[in-house]
């Protein structure tokens, strides 16, 4: 049985570990503010989604992966800074807060719950655009002390 030498062939017969070199994730935001300003810039890229956090969140018709589709705030939130639109994270949940509390009146209570449902309200009014949302997040992350709509 003749061996066709691959590349990763040494004289003696043996192989070597080649490392291969991905291209890097761009790095997680670390900061409020850096999570909604990054948030802002994914919803730019994919588009702002009213319903569920992704169109056919169960892929029933579709086979593109869940953080390349058009996605509500809040999965937008979560996917900058866990890669995964349906993942929480602390830092996801204190971003969303911040926004939800920026939002009109705020929610009527402070748990986490609350916080996405009232943000989920404003992102799903109807004739809702992106750039509404991209401003949104925007000006939340630029003056996160002010109540903004």
């Amino acid at each position: 049985m003749n061996h066709k030498p691959s590349p990763t062939d040494l004289p003696h017969g043996s192989r070597r570990t080649v490392l291969v070199a991905l291209p890097a994730r761009p790095a997680a935001p670390t900061t409020v503010e850096g999570t909604l300003l990054a948030a802002a810039r994914l919803l730019q890229k994919r588009g702002l989604w009213q319903g569920d956090y992704v169109p056919d969140a169960f892929d029933r018709e579709m086979c593109i992966p869940h953080c390349l589709r058009p996605m509500n705030i809040v999965a937008a939130i979560r996917c900058v800074v866990s890669g995964n639109p349906h993942r929480s994270t602390t830092l996801a949940d204190t971003a969303m807060g911040v926004l939800a509390l920026a939002i009109g009146d705020g929610p009527f209570y402070g748990d986490v719950f609350s916080l996405e449902a009232h943000v989920d309200d404003w992102n799903d009014a109807p004739g809702r655009t992106t750039d509404e949302a991209v401003a949104l997040l925007e000006l939340v992350a630029t003056s996160p002390a002010e109540r903004v709509a």
